[in-house]
């Protein structure tokens, strides 16, 4: 065999045929060719040889008593360890929609008798490659996902070793801040505090890298307390009124019931965080305005932070919320976000069972929104970014965070 063949050695073929004269004459042209060659004169037949021995590759023929082909395919495609055999029947059935059944039930190919030997050769020759070339991929696509989980783990603890020595240094910044004894000249004491916002904004990255590691593997607990939105976007800035200078940050009348929600305050808290510094972040800071909303959205309350900065571009409105969509961006020379914190965000929203997005348009601001079930979220959420996150549930008065 040439270096097509589907592993080092011989590639296997499995015939099944009830008819004695067809597979001999077959065999003996696919050995000449140096295949490896077993023959099954039943469907029964040909399963348990499948199964105690897994071929590369098999040609079934249709008609066949007590079970067909079809039959026959069905089954092959429904057991996991044979389901990635390629089938290419061979019969003399002709008609269009006996071929449709045919890759309906899992064959690769079809071939009409009477055939010509060559076009057989041909065709067993290419699924065998296609499936040398698939199997290559899964392992690769393995190999990379392993390595993936390194650089993921070696990251996570790089990260979580930098988490300390920031804390200490945050720590002292706002010790020497307070400078009691006005030791320090107007212009120090400015220097330290825009150190010590650089300190916190590093923590906070710090905190978005290990809670998104932690939301997508699903090892987040949610600590369940019931939130009221208003007063944490309050709060929220009150605490970056710091960032916000010259911009007006407005909010808008407030809805007609309580804005409470069951959720985990301080991952909620974190996540209206991120969307006002990330909207502060790309709103001019003369002229700059920012809308805050909160309203009922049926079982939902959603919060909205509207900004009349450059605006996103369509193709991006949903990149800006994946991990691996930062750097693509990043790589294109735009900038829609600060990191990862639309990713927390993302990955946080959903794990209470609410949903988050983005209305934008180019040179008209953009409206961050998301929204959150009253309730509470289910035990259990699927994310799609994320695969399925299986998220623990605590009420408050079991723990709290630390």
């Amino acid at each position: 065999m040439d270096e097509q063949s589907y592993s080092k050695t011989a590639p296997s073929v499995l015939m099944v045929d009830d008819t004695h004269a067809n597979l001999e004459l077959l065999s003996t042209m696919m050995k000449g060719l140096g295949y490896k060659v077993r023959a099954a004169i039943s469907g029964k037949l040909a399963l348990q040889s499948a199964r105690n021995n897994p071929p590369d590759i098999i040609l079934l023929d249709i008609n066949m008593p007590e079970m067909d082909g079809y039959e026959v395919c069905a089954e092959l495609k429904a057991d996991e360890k044979l389901k990635d055999i390629p089938v290419i029947f061979l019969s003399a059935l002709s008609e269009a929609m006996d071929k449709v059944r045919a890759f309906g039930v899992g064959g690769v190919d079809y071939i009409t008798k009477p055939y010509q030997f060559e076009e057989v050769e041909a065709r067993v020759k290419t699924h065998l490659e296609l499936c040398r070339k698939k199997r290559q991929l899964q392992e690769n696509f393995d190999k990379l996902r392993e390595l993936e989980k390194l650089r993921d783990s070696l990251v996570h603890m790089i990260i979580h070793d930098l988490r300390s020595p920031l804390m200490v240094i945050g720590s002292y910044l706002g010790f020497v801040k307070e400078d009691k004894n006005n030791i320090l000249s107007p212009d120090s004491v400015n220097d330290i505090a825009e150190a010590l916002k650089a300190s916190d904004r590093m923590t906070g990255i710090v905190s978005d890298v290990l809670d998104t590691s932690k939301l997508e593997e699903g090892q987040m607990k949610l600590k369940l307390t019931d939130c009221d939105l208003g007063r944490m976007l309050e709060e929220v800035v009150s605490g970056l009124m710091s960032l916000i200078k010259g911009r007006e940050v407005r909010r808008s009348a407030s809805p007609g019931r309580p804005a409470t929600v069951l959720a985990d305050r301080e991952i909620v808290y974190r996540v209206i965080q991120n969307l006002l510094a990330n909207a502060i972040k790309f709103t001019p800071e003369n002229g700059g305005l920012i809308l805050l909303g909160i309203e009922p959205a049926g079982d939902r309350i959603r919060v909205s932070m509207k900004d009349n900065g450059p605006g996103i571009a369509p193709e991006y409105r949903e990149k800006i919320f994946e991990k691996f969509g930062q750097v693509e961006i990043r790589a294109g020379h735009q900038r829609y976000s600060t990191g990862l914190g639309l990713t927390f965000c993302k990955l946080a929203v959903e794990a209470h069972g609410g949903r988050v997005g983005v209305d934008s348009e180019g040179g008209k601001g953009s409206s961050f929104w998301f929204e959150l079930p009253v309730n509470g979220p289910a035990r259990t959420v699927t994310a799609p970014a994320a695969g399925r996150l299986r998220t623990s549930v605590i009420p408050e008065e079991e723990t709290s965070h630390g």
